[in-house]
């Protein structure tokens, strides 16, 4: 594990959201004003946040959300085009701060010119090969798709065309700036297709860090065949609210010590919020969404924190066209115009990115169990070599409580101390 990635911590931000871009256009997608730009003016808010860099959804220029990618080797024409995102790269850079990419890589959007010549059998196109197309009922040509989304066209993953674009995107934008990638809905791709792309991009840039998006499965087995770096733990992210929520601590036990296993394979990439779930503070209020970030920062783990949570931010997900809109928000165009009653939420978060940042072993640590009940539970995190430990108390049983102790009983955190 480089370095730059095991005393990482993460700003999740959505872009297209984040920017107020257009998500669904009514005609030409166009520059509003704010794009990759913007990001820049917030890059003091992030580092004194205690962030290490930024994680980007998608910014390759789509039809609307970002998941239907139109062209992987441009950025979108909505966040500033290509030359925003070097301005943005060099600007981390002087600040220090890495930048992960999101690759949609499972598929592409209806719109893609490698759709277009799969449909029309155009074996000379330079898109042949990237999408495969099967003989419908009716003898014409029928699409794979992603989860049912019509707009969503599955890649061809059987296809070395596949592969070597894949490859060829990933080197180009490691080669820009970026510092590693996240591979999205990687669940949805078999691990054997990573195998013929990430270790040629290991190669020519060994420091890199990739990890994919995995909700459910056997992820030692998916990180392990597929030879990512990490995958996204959404088993932490369900125990952690939802024993908050229902005063049932021996969930997040049980999972803990499952987190125990993983961390003798990988080290996962871990959060409490992103651009695809409830807001933490809608779940469970922002007191226990408080206990909910405590915890996240004293666990093994790459941990991320989704912009907008550092303020107290609330947003439902749902099921239906625009129900991830409450939750991918416009930001304003400076810090100076966020409103002072996220003040304590984004204290809460410096102080406990703070005491994670003080203690880099704790992105491989164990927990042990010291107390468990209900309402009560008591985990010690201890580091990988046995020399380091802390001690986290939490309690929900009337007020949510949380309180962090060194191996000398001295207290690291309370929140009852804000």
């Amino acid at each position: 594990m480089p370095d730059w990635v095991r005393y990482g911590i993460w700003w999740h931000i959505y872009p297209l959201g984040f920017v107020g871009a257009e998500i669904r256009p009514t005609g030409e997608r166009t520059f509003r004003g704010r794009g990759l730009d913007d990001l820049i003016d917030w890059l003091d808010y992030a580092r004194d946040l205690g962030v290490s860099g930024l994680l980007l959804g998608p910014i390759f220029e789509s039809s609307s959300h970002g998941y239907d990618t139109l062209d992987h080797m441009h950025v979108d024409v909505r966040l500033g085009g290509d030359q925003a995102f070097d301005r943005l790269a060099e600007a981390c850079r002087d600040k220090g701060l890495q930048l992960v990419l999101d690759g949609v890589f499972n598929h592409v959007g209806r719109d893609h010119p490698a759709v277009r010549a799969a449909l029309e059998g155009d074996s000379t196109s330079p898109w042949a090969g990237l999408v495969r197309t099967t003989p419908g009922p009716d003898g014409q040509p029928t699409l794979a798709v992603f989860e049912g989304h019509d707009r969503l066209v599955d890649l061809d993953h059987s296809s070395p065309v596949t592969a070597a674009y894949v490859t060829r995107v990933m080197d180009h934008w490691l080669d820009r700036g970026a510092s590693g990638w996240r591979l999205d809905a990687a669940y949805a791709t078999d691990p054997s297709f990573w195998t013929k792309v990430l270790p040629q991009v290991k190669r020519s840039y060994p420091y890199s860090w990739i990890f994919g998006e995995v909700i459910h499965g056997d992820y030692a087995r998916i990180v392990t065949e597929s030879t990512m770096d990490s995958v996204t733990e959404y088993e932490l992210w369900k125990a952690v609210w939802s024993s908050l929520q229902t005063r049932n601590f021996f969930e997040l036990d049980w999972t803990l010590h499952r987190h125990n296993g993983f961390l003798d394979t990988f080290v996962p990439q871990t959060f409490i919020g992103n651009h695809d779930v409830t807001r933490i503070a809608s779940r469970i209020g922002a007191d226990k969404a408080v206990l909910a970030l405590a915890i996240l920062m004293t666990v093994g783990g790459v941990p991320s924190i989704y912009y907008g949570d550092e303020q107290g931010y609330t947003g439902i997900k749902e099921e239906r066209l625009g129900g991830d809109d409450e939750i991918r928000p416009a930001f304003p165009h400076s810090p100076d115009e966020l409103s002072p009653l996220g003040a304590p939420i984004y204290r809460a978060h410096q102080d406990l990115i703070g005491l994670r940042r003080r203690n880099p072993w704790l992105v491989e640590a164990r927990t042990e169990t010291l107390t468990l009940t209900n309402e009560h539970y008591t985990y010690r995190s201890v580091s990988a070599d046995g020399a380091h430990a802390i001690t986290v108390d939490l309690d929900v049983s009337d007020t949510p409580r949380v309180t962090i102790t060194d191996g000398d009983g001295r207290a690291l955190y309370r929140n009852t101390d804000r």
